[in-house]
Parts: C-alpha cells; sequence; structure tokens
C-alpha cells in the first residue's frame, strides 16, 4: 500500500469533468500548509511544469483496468487502459504539461491544466529539455482526431 498527501489543491473555474477545451483553462495550485513556501523557490524560473494529480471525483465502479474504447466511442480501436489517457486508471492519476504563468508565494498559476475545481494536487517538477524524448513522438492516427478540440 502506498499513501500519498497532496502537496496542494487546484482552483479554475472547471467543476465538471469534460474532455475539451483546456487550453485556456488558468489554475491557481495553492501549496498545502503543511510544506514551507520555499519548496516553491525559483518555480517560476522555468517556462514549464509536469503536474501530477488525483481524479478525486471518478467513481471507483467506473475503474477501468483492461480495454475500452477510448471517450466510448465505437468507431475507434478497442485499446488498453495504459495505451490512453483517460481518466479512469486504476490508480487515478493524472499528468499534464503546463505553462507557467506566475507565482504569488504559496500560489502558483499555471495555463493549461486539465483538472477541475479542487483537484488534489501530488507532485510538481519542472519541465527540462533533457528529460524529454530524443526521438520523434510517435502515435496512431486516431489519436489526432479526439485531440483537436481537446486544448482548443
Amino acid at each position: 500500500m502506498i499513501t500519498l498527501s497532496p502537496i496542494g489543491t487546484a482552483y479554475n473555474e472547471r467543476h465538471e469533468i469534460e474532455d475539451d477545451h483546456w487550453g485556456k483553462v488558468v489554475s491557481k495550485i495553492i501549496l498545502d500548509d503543511s510544506l514551507p513556501e520555499e519548496s516553491l523557490n525559483e518555480i517560476e524560473s522555468f517556462s514549464h511544469l509536469d503536474i501530477i494529480f488525483y481524479f478525486h471525483k471518478v467513481e471507483k465502479t467506473k475503474i477501468i483496468t483492461g480495454a475500452r474504447h477510448p471517450r466510448n466511442e465505437e468507431n475507434l480501436p478497442k485499446i488498453g487502459i495504459f495505451s490512453q489517457r483517460g481518466k479512469n486508471r486504476p490508480n487515478q492519476l493524472g499528468l499534464t504539461t503546463v505553462k507557467v504563468i506566475r507565482r504569488d508565494g504559496r500560489n502558483l498559476f499555471v495555463a493549461g491544466l486539465d483538472c477541475i475545481n479542487e483537484t488534489p494536487i501530488l507532485d510538481i517538477k519542472p519541465v527540462m529539455k533533457e528529460f524529454l524524448p530524443k526521438e520523434p513522438i510517435i502515435q496512431p492516427e486516431w489519436t489526432h482526431d479526439i485531440m483537436k478540440n481537446y486544448w482548443g
């Protein structure tokens, strides 16, 4: 068993779980009081961050451990849960790369975080070029279709 404590909470205008239009969402991540403010020192010197969060509104009965059609669209291939980025995952973890807008003390403002209001934040890591893939990114063609409105 692994026990995790949120390091903060994200707040934004999205209160319902939706699949699209995340690009203009600005979120404020408030660092948990159990952590010192200095844990965010120099975070604004990075342009992007990886945010790991918990899909806290996913019902346990809707967790997928096998395969499904992405977005439940029957015209798409039935693929394993680990071959997609759906929220109904076994450990309910989300991971998104966001743009840093600014930091104000214990508050971190970011753009493009695809989580709903009051989502627990589990970790924050800076994006560094050295950790990005050196090879071209390859993905199935159907993924481009379902992602066309995700950030728009």
